[in-house]
């Protein structure tokens, strides 16, 4: 990401500071936990989405600046939020709030995050900007709930699972660089083409996580972890799609009674390999990595340009 790092050297050390600010508390234990996330948030990829979408239209402002914190508070409260819901003691390779601070504390924490991410946009009037995040974090929402049905159910049906990832993992993306996209130009046409642009980078963005779980690399995420969730994933629902009913029956039969067998989650992700499970999937991928390439190049040759197409590059080529 050396390129959109270049390109936002400036911005980043900006937001920084800013961010910091924005999640500041008077009551000691908040602010000691606001501490303990920030030192360890991630590589700012949703930020830099918003900063390159601006630039991409227009000039970065303070509306920018707070669009960017919003979407940051916004998906930092999921994440603390779904470490109680998925009882998760680590989070990039540390303790989770969950670990340190229990249930209580951190659904608190999350809805605090939430709460002060609304407070910013509203009391500058940053309105629409408002709209486009508060729209994410409903399908962010209705996303989980309906992979939690179907967990339950096993009805692996290949639309329900885009209807998941695209509201799940892709709505955030897309509102930030809808987000971005508006702070700089107010442009509701531009506006909509980056929201476009992020959801098909989302959605690329989480097959590639789904592939994660059948390969050997250090992903900080144990290989079959989704299958022991019971999750939906592309390459699991393409093979029972294509292997005969005897062996679509053993496969479902793991997955609901010995998904927490090692030995039985590697015969699944054999089966999954020897169907062509990984290959297709990694051809969606790609096929959305290639869609958001073509709307991204519908705007005029620039180095914010490039910076973008080396963020989608990443979503799909990255190790981890």
């Amino acid at each position: 990401m050396q390129i959109a790092q270049t390109i936002l050297r400036e911005e980043l050390v900006v937001f920084e500071k800013k961010f910091r600010e924005a999640v500041k508390s008077q009551t000691p234990l908040l602010d000691r936990i606001m501490r303990f996330i920030v030192n360890r948030k991630g590589k700012q990829l949703r930020p830099m989405f918003v900063f390159l979408s601006a630039k991409l239209c227009g000039p970065v402002n303070e509306s920018t600046y707070r669009a960017a914190s919003l979407v940051e508070l916004l998906h930092t409260a999921t994440l603390v939020h779904d470490d109680v819901v998925d009882e998760s003691l680590e989070r990039r390779g540390f303790f989770s709030t969950y670990a340190l601070w229990k249930n209580k504390v951190s659904v608190l924490v999350g809805d605090y995050l939430l709460a002060k991410g609304l407070l910013l946009s509203l009391d500058h009037d940053d309105f629409r900007i408002l709209q486009l995040l508060s729209g994410a974090v409903r399908k962010m929402s209705e996303g989980e709930l309906l992979q939690i049905e179907k967990a339950r159910s096993l009805n692996l049906d290949e639309a329900v699972y885009f209807e998941i990832i695209r509201n799940k993992t892709a709505s955030l993306l897309a509102s930030s660089c809808a987000a971005g996209a508006y702070s700089s130009c107010g442009d509701e046409k531009l506006t909509e083409k980056l929201g476009k642009f992020g959801e098909a980078v989302g959605i690329a963005f989480q097959i590639k996580d789904d592939l994660f779980d059948y390969g050997n690399e250090q992903t900080g995420k144990p290989s079959g972890n989704d299958l022991k969730e019971k999750k939906l994933t592309l390459p699991l629902i393409y093979t029972l799609n294509k292997v005969g009913n005897p062996l679509r029956r053993e496969l479902i039969y793991i997955i609901k009674n010995q998904n927490r067998n090692p030995e039985k989650v590697r015969y699944v992700i054999g089966r999954v390999k020897e169907a062509g499970g990984i290959h297709y999937a990694t051809e969606k991928m790609n096929q959305y990595r290639d869609e958001a390439m073509t709307l991204l190049y519908e705007f005029q040759d620039s180095e914010v340009r490039k910076g973008l197409e080396e963020l989608v590059r990443f979503t799909t080529d990255r190790k981890f």
